[in-house]
């Protein structure tokens, strides 16, 4: 098990002004903040990143929306950091996130819900290798 996990903060909580208050609660759960990026990804970028679900229907548009305005990425240490960032973050669905997460607090839809979470630690490893260098790392 690792102690690290990856995040993005998404251009609809980017653009609805949530940086601040997402990253709070992040570090208000314990976690410790190890490499911050505010940038904005090119769909191509978007495209490699979301390869693993190319072939679903909702790929397109993910990697659209994505690329559409500037991101937060993070990676996050914590003990246990992949299983308990994403009871941090709540369900894909906002409407199903329980009280207190990340999504129920400023997600607004299943497409445009606030924050990535990696759902694993090898994919957290992967993801945060695809935004960061070592040397961004601290």
């Amino acid at each position: 098990m690792s102690n690290r996990t990856f995040t993005m903060i998404k251009p609809d909580a980017v653009k609805a002004g949530n940086i601040g208050n997402i990253l709070q609660m992040i570090t208000d759960n314990g976690f410790k903040i190890i490499a911050l990026k505010y940038l904005q990804i090119t769909k191509a970028q978007a495209e490699k990143f979301y390869e693993v679900h190319a072939e679903r229907p909702f790929y397109a548009d993910l990697t659209q929306f994505m690329s559409s305005g500037p991101i937060v990425a993070a990676i996050l240490e914590k003990d246990n950091a992949v299983a308990d960032f994403r009871k941090l973050i709540g369900a894909t669905n906002p409407a199903q996130a329980e009280e207190g997460t990340i999504r129920k607090k400023y997600a607004t839809s299943v497409g445009e819900n606030a924050v990535h979470g990696s759902d694993s630690d090898e994919n957290a490893a992967i993801e945060g290798n695809f935004y960061f260098s070592v040397l961004e790392r601290f």
